[in-house]
């Protein structure tokens, strides 16, 4: 348990960030299962939108440090390797 002051502030400020981190992976991890939706229907154009609104949201928080920058380049090429199949 943190017995000084500066220890029980930074506790605090580690329980705010995890808190917000948790909200934001939450968030890349939502855009991709759109993707993987729109895919499963077979509409080329809502698979491509879907993807189009992810990609920005993926690169964002690879550039945050949120997840790591080969994570958010792996989940881009399978998820436009998904959408450019369906478009084919």
């Amino acid at each position: 348990m943190a017995n000084s002051p500066q220890a029980r502030k930074r506790a605090r400020q580690t329980e705010k960030r995890r808190a917000h981190n948790a909200s934001l992976r939450s968030l890349v991890r939502t855009v991709i299962k759109k993707v993987y939706t729109a895919v499963q229907t077979g509409d080329p154009a809502a698979a491509k939108t879907a993807y189009d609104n992810a990609v920005p949201v993926i690169d964002r928080m690879a550039d945050k440090g949120i997840i790591h920058k080969n994570k958010a380049a792996r989940h881009k090429s399978r998820l436009s390797a998904q959408v450019k199949a369906l478009s084919a």
